[in-house]
Parts: structure tokens; sequence; C-alpha cells
């Protein structure tokens, strides 16, 4: 390079040779990277995605399914294996799951990616290591479906993270589809698509979504007052097969609900112990789960002394029927010029958009209701959403989409003016931007307007599940305080000593019945059984 400088007698100005070094070494550079294969050219990094999964392969190719509770995980399992697939429920993730995602994930992720993908890398090796089946047999014949998003957070980078930490595992190819019924499974090539997105596949999804949502919701309305240790997961395990069994040979689901609830009957409870309920709210993935993701909180609670009340996957639903409601309202002004592939609206009448709208939400409660009537879930009433988005308007913008949105809020005030629960509990993986950034800071406002509240919230992390334990003993302890007193209010209103109490409760048949659950009044169990038959 110096022999070059002087051969061509560089000018003297400073910047004159200052522009001739920079060229100089703009040509060495060049020529190196010609010399090492680096392309100098600049390009957008685009993923290359495996969606090959057509009709043909349907044969050899196993749905590997997860994400949501035990129960629904293997009625899905069962539903789509009557509609002719292969499909395989997942283990729940345990903290081996979390290790792996950490290892093949990137850094930065949410609890969901790293317990989900974790839990599918370990699956594989496992299939691979110790099974021996080849790398490329396991790519060919098993496919990951997942759920779809977008959104503020980093739900919405979920898949490419399940495809980087496949790929840096071992499993480049392996794929990862998305369920979205706006046409993600689509593969526009001509030939039929593996994954159906029809009729009978939504039909058999939504009684696979109602069944165990009715099943969660009244196991763990008995549980926490079983006589005999362990009663209630026996009789729920019984009930699962025999619902499995008539999604799979698509026989009458009803016809299973009725028969499972003959089996929950059987179970010897005891309601008349004065118990606190919980209401547990929070990120979606961290208050469904039901393993070491989020500490095993549900079993944690009721071996504290404690009953749960949970969220369905049907209250989810209801929220985007209401978004989608509000949404065509807001659109409906600007038809002629709403333009998007989604919700555009300038083709589309609005009339019978929000027709369609309405008949869903019809459909969906009174589907439901069915459900659970034939299952013996009594007194349940699915979230009112416009009267969620009301009350937390006033706190939350209703038109943030994050995460749960206003939902969490709503749902703490609901619990305190209505009496649903006698605490709130927010559960959410580590620094959830939409749930710990946002909605915690406004909870601590709701709970100053409202001071009887009991609100706790609570991050996952994979670890430190004694400081979460000891944090919910804390709260909990003052939960139980409030439920005695509800209790003794009660009593003293209808006249009533313990002693008396106890001694009429004792001959009435009903409420040896485990199904049996008293109409709200106030928040406890024991409580409403007091209103109602007193």
């Amino acid at each position: 390079m110096e022999n070059n400088l002087k051969q061509n007698r560089l000018p003297a100005h400073p910047g004159a040779v200052m522009a001739a070094i920079e060229a100089e070494l703009a040509k060495f550079e060049k020529e190196e990277r010609a010399r090492l294969g680096l392309s100098t050219e600049k390009k957008q990094w685009e993923e290359k995605v495996n969606r090959a999964f057509y009709a043909d392969q349907r044969a050899h190719t196993t749905i590997l399914v997860s994400g949501l509770t035990m129960a629904h995980d293997h009625f899905v399992q069962a539903g789509l294996t009557g509609l002719g697939y292969h499909i395989k429920a997942m283990d729940c993730p345990d903290n081996d799951s979390l290790q792996m995602g950490k290892e093949y994930g990137n850094r930065g992720q949410c609890n969901p990616t790293y317990f989900t993908v974790g839990n599918l890398v370990k699956y594989l090796v496992q299939l691979r290591d110790k099974e021996g089946m080849s790398t490329q047999d396991i790519i060919d014949k098993h496919v990951f479906l997942t759920a779809g998003g977008c959104g503020p957070c980093r739900f919405g980078m979920y898949v490419t993270e399940y495809r980087k930490a496949l790929r840096d595992a071992g499993f480049d190819g392996f794929r990862v589809m998305l369920f979205e019924p706006n046409g993600g499974m689509n593969q526009a090539t001509g030939k039929e698509v593996g994954l159906k997105m029809d009729k009978d596949f939504f039909v058999t999804l939504a009684k696979s979504i109602f069944a165990g949502d009715a099943l969660n919701a009244i196991m763990y309305r008995i549980r926490p007052y079983e006589v005999e240790k362990g009663a209630t997961d026996k009789a729920v395990l019984e009930c699962r097969e025999i619902i499995m069994k008539a999604l799979k040979e698509k026989s009458s689901i009803l016809r299973a609900l009725w028969k499972s609830r003959k089996i929950l009957r059987q179970i010897k409870v005891d309601r008349t112990i004065v118990k606190p309920k919980v209401s547990v709210i929070g990120e979606f993935w961290a208050m469904t789960t039901e393993g070491e993701g989020n500490y095993r909180l549900q079993h944690f609670l009721e071996q504290e002394g404690a009953e749960v009340d949970i969220q369905l996957i049907a209250g989810w639903v209801l929220y985007n029927i209401w978004q989608a409601r509000v949404d065509t309202r807001r659109r409906m002004t600007l038809k002629a010029m709403d333009l998007g592939t989604r919700k555009g609206l300038k083709t589309e009448k609005v009339g019978k958009k929000f027709l369609t709208l309405w008949i869903a939400e019809k459909i969906l409660r009174g589907t439901f209701k069915t459900f659970a009537f034939c299952l013996g879930l009594r007194h349940y009433k699915l979230p009112d959403q416009n009267e969620n988005a009301r009350v937390a308007h006033e706190h939350y913008n209703n038109d943030l989409r994050g995460g749960e949105g206003h939902m969490e809020i709503g749902k703490l005030i609901q619990n305190v003016i209505h009496k649903k629960a006698h605490m709130t509990l927010s559960v959410k993986p580590f620094g959830c931007m939409p749930s710990s950034g946002v909605s915690d800071g406004v909870q601590s406002v709701i709970t100053e307007r409202y001071p009887e509240a009991i609100f706790l919230p609570i991050e996952t992390s994979g670890d430190g599940a004694i400081n979460v334990y000891s944090r919910i003993q804390m709260v909990l302890f003052k939960a139980k305080r409030k439920a005695e007193e509800e209790f003794e209010e009660t009593l003293k209103e209808k006249g009533l000593t313990r002693e008396q109490w106890a001694k009429k409760v004792s001959g009435k048949k009903k409420v040896q019945d485990a199904t049996y659950y008293g109409k709200h009044t106030v928040a406890g169990t024991t409580a409403n059984m007091v209103w109602e038959l007193m």
C-alpha cells in the first residue's frame, strides 16, 4: 500500500492526502472481501420458513400440540384424531424445558417462550437420542401447531423464536405452523393443505375447548372441599377418558358430559369449611399453565386452604369478539377508505358483520351453558366484556390491546364491587410488558380507590418459587380473615350460630352432591350456601 501511495505522487494538501488514503483502503477492503468470499452487498435478512404440510403427508405426520391446560390439550388431541389426524399432546413443560429453552433461545424472552420451545426441543431430542429416530425423520414426520398472534409484546415473535431454537438444536427446517383463522395455514401451491381449517375442524376445536373449560371449572370448585384427598383428581381423570373417547369416536359429547357428571357427584365433599376464594388473573399462558411455569400456583393455593377461581378460554374468545365489534364500529365511518386485508370494510357489509359477531357470541354462550348444565357446573356465568370494558375504561385505554389489555383492570374492579373473590392474584412472566409494565402500575391506583381489595401481583422466572410462595402466604392470611368475617356476618344476618348452621345443613341431601354450588351473593362458597339454603 505504501509503494502505491508513493507511485501516485500524493498532493501536499492534507485533505487530498486523506482522501487518497481512504480510497486506497476502500480498494484494499474490496480486494480482501473478494478473496475471502465476503459480499459487500447489504441484504435484508429473511427467515427461511418450511410450511410444507400437505394432505398426502397426513398418514405419516404427527402434529404436536401444547400450550393450554392438560384437559384442553388432550381433548384437542382426541378430537383431531377423530378427524383423521395423528395428534400428540405434549406433557406440561417443566424446569428442564425452561433450561433447554434458555440454552437454545435468544436472551430476553419471557417464560412462555422458553418453557414451550424448550419443551418441544426436549421432546425432539428424546426422539433422536433415546428412541433412535433420525433427525431427518423427526423433521419429515412431525409438525408443531401453535397459536399465532401480533401485538406490542414478545408474543408476536414467538414463532420466530421457536424456529431459531430448533435450528440451533439441530432441527433446521422443522415445521412450526401458526394456527390463525385468517389463512395462516394456507399454502399457495395448488395442493390440498395438511390441516384443513374447515367447519369440522372448528366445531371439533370448539367442543374440545368448551369441554375443557367446563371440566376445569368444576374441578377447581370441588377439589378444595373433597373429604378424601385425591378423589377429585381421580374422578376427573376418569371423566377425561370418557370425553376423549366421545371426541375421538365422534359420538355425543353431551352424553359424555352427562356420564362424567354422575362420576363427579360421587365425590364426598364438605363445604361447611370456610375458605377464601382467590381469583387468578394475568398473562394468558402464566395463569393457564398447570406446571412449573407458574410454580404450580393453583395446587399451592389449594394446599394453603384456598378455593381457586380460574379464567376460562371461552372468556378470551369473547374478548376477541368484543374487539372485533368495537373495531368495526369505529372503522365503519371510513368504510370507503378501509382497505385493510384483515379487517377492511370496503368490500364487506357492515350490518352483516355485526350480525355474524352477534350470532357467534350467542352460539358461544349457549354452547358453553349447555356443556356446563350437562356436566353439573351450576351458576357459572361467562364474563360480560362490555361491562369489563366500561369499568376499566376510566383507568385503562380500551384500545391498548397487548396481552390481556384492559381485562386485568376490569377483573379486579369487578371482583371487588360484585364480591366475586376475596383476593385477586395476578401472575405473569418476568418483565411481561403489557401486564407488569402497564397493568400493575394501574392496579396500584385501583387498590387506592378500592381499599377493601386484596391484590397481589407476582412474576415468574422459573426460579424463586420460595419467595413467591412466601408472598402469597402473607397476603392469603388477609383473605382468610376476610372470608371468616364474611361468613360470620352472613350467619348474623340469618340469625344463626355456627352450631345451628352445621346442624341444619347436615340434614340437607343436596349439599352432599359434589356438583352443588350456591347461587352467587357474596364471594365465599360456604357463605353463599347460607344465603341460598337458609
